[in-house]
């Protein structure tokens, strides 16, 4: 059985101090770890964000994209198996948050580690369901998808040649994300903090507050002024409660 090469898949742009907890970030359909640059920034060196860059962009546009999401939170489970040695945390946005629920639940039920934190965004809960099929588009339905959700620069979406090198990962993110269904199995035992824009086309609030049927453990709900990339405008104050949430569980130096 091969092993996915960890250096393929994490992005680790600033020190963090020994000891810091971990936060895994996971980007939206069509996004890249780059996307948490900024992120990664704001919380070092209190906390090692470990931002996750997907198969079929950017430096591993190569690779060919995975379509099936379980698949690909196995796939990430593999490479993160190898870093549950400090607490470690999980962020995704949207298609990202689905995501780290799968990732949190082979963690915790194959592994044994139960994860710090799950943060969830814009994103509707595993067990909610819509018919969705933007993925089925041509890719003049898949591009005004794209600026329906302000998700990617105009000026990149004009640009043809750009379009040619993006479009097949963004369609198989699509399909990962449309396609997703929840399997059956026990809820999350760590705490869930659920962030959304009121104004989301791809969620409502009453979608996102379904989040709390995923966990015995504690709940926290912040609504923002947006729509489903809320977050460029209210990065600062969804990073306060992160921070404010992981510092309460800073990891202690380990006895040597």
């Amino acid at each position: 059985m091969t092993t996915d090469d960890e250096d393929l898949w994490i992005r680790n742009y600033h020190p963090a101090a020994p000891g810091s907890p971990r936060l895994v970030c996971l980007p939206h359909a069509g996004g890249s770890a780059s996307f948490y640059f900024p992120v990664s920034r704001a919380l070092a060196p209190d906390v090692e964000v470990l931002a996750i860059q997907y198969p079929g962009r950017q430096d591993r546009r190569t690779e060919p994209s995975e379509t099936d999401l379980h698949e690909l939170a196995r796939r990430i489970f593999g490479v993160l198996r190898g870093r549950a040695d400090q607490p470690l945390a999980l962020f995704g946005h949207s298609m990202g948050a689905s995501l780290a629920f799968e990732v949190a639940r082979l963690l915790e039920h194959e592994e044994g580690v139960v994860p710090l934190w799950l943060f969830a965004s814009g994103r509707r809960a595993p067990s909610r369901v819509r018919d969705e099929r933007v993925h089925q588009e041509d890719d003049d339905g898949l591009i005004r998808e794209l600026r329906r959700l302000s998700g990617t620069n105009g000026d990149l979406l004009g640009d043809e040649e750009v379009l040619r090198m993006i479009l097949p990962a963004i369609r198989a993110d699509y399909t990962a994300a449309e396609t997703y269904r929840c399997r059956p199995g026990p809820p999350l035992s760590c705490p869930v903090t659920v962030f959304v824009g009121d104004a989301d086309p791809k969620v409502t609030l009453d979608e996102a507050r379904s989040w709390r049927e995923h966990t015995t453990g504690a709940f926290d709900f912040h609504t923002y002024a947006g729509g489903h990339f809320y977050l460029t405008g209210h990065q600062a104050a969804v990073l306060r409660v992160m921070a404010a949430q992981l510092g309460t569980h800073r990891a202690r130096p380990v006895a040597v």
